[in-house]
C-alpha cells in the first residue's frame, strides 16, 4: 500500500461517530412511531377500527332531543310548526346529558343568535335557492335576529 492509500482511511473516527448518530436517530424513530402510532392505524387505510371502542369508553355528553321535551313542552310545541323542526336542541345550545342529568348543576348555552343563525342563513352561492338566506347587515340593520324572531320558531 503506498503512502497516499494509508492516508484515506487513517482517521475513521468521525465517519463511525456519524453512523452511530444515523443508527440512533433510527431507533429513536421507529421506537417514537411504535409509541405514537396507536393501534390498528394504517390497516384499512386512513379509517382506524379501535378508534370504536376508544369512543365508547367516553361519558356520553348528548341528551337528545326527547330529555329536553320532558322539562322544555312549550318549546317542544313552538318548534313543531317550525321549519326548524328538524334540528335538535344540541345543534344550537351544545351537549346536553349533564344538563339533563341535573339541570341546577349545569346549565343550558344560551346561543347568541347574531352569531348563530348567520351560520346557517346569511347568504352563501353554496347553499340551495330555496333555502333561507339573507344579507345580514342588510337585512336586520344591526339588530340581533331574536329582537325580531322566536329563536325556537322563527318564521315571522
Amino acid at each position: 500500500m503506498s503512502d497516499d492509500d494509508k492516508g484515506l482511511f487513517q482517521n475513521t473516527r468521525h465517519l463511525v461517530r456519524m453512523a452511530g448518530i444515523f443508527a440512533a436517530g433510527i431507533v429513536a424513530f421507529v421506537g417514537m412511531r411504535m409509541l405514537l402510532v396507536p393501534e390498528g392505524f394504517g390497516r384499512y387505510g386512513h379509517y382506524r377500527a379501535p378508534a370504536i371502542g376508544d369512543n365508547m369508553k367516553k361519558p356520553i355528553s348528548y341528551a337528545g332531543r326527547d330529555a329536553c321535551a320532558e322539562c322544555h313542552a312549550d318549546v317542544v310545541e313552538a318548534r313543531k310548526a317550525s321549519k326548524h323542526v328538524g334540528i335538535g336542541c344540541e345543534a344550537c345550545h351544545g351537549a346536553l346529558a349533564l344538563h339533563t342529568s341535573d339541570p341546577a348543576k349545569s346549565k343550558a348555552v344560551k346561543p347568541k343568535a347574531a352569531q348563530l343563525c348567520p351560520a346557517c342563513h346569511e347568504q352563501n352561492v353554496a347553499r340551495p335557492k330555496w333555502f333561507k338566506q339573507v344579507n345580514g347587515a342588510e337585512h336586520s340593520g344591526g339588530e340581533a335576529c331574536d329582537s325580531c324572531h322566536a329563536p325556537h320558531a322563527p318564521e315571522l
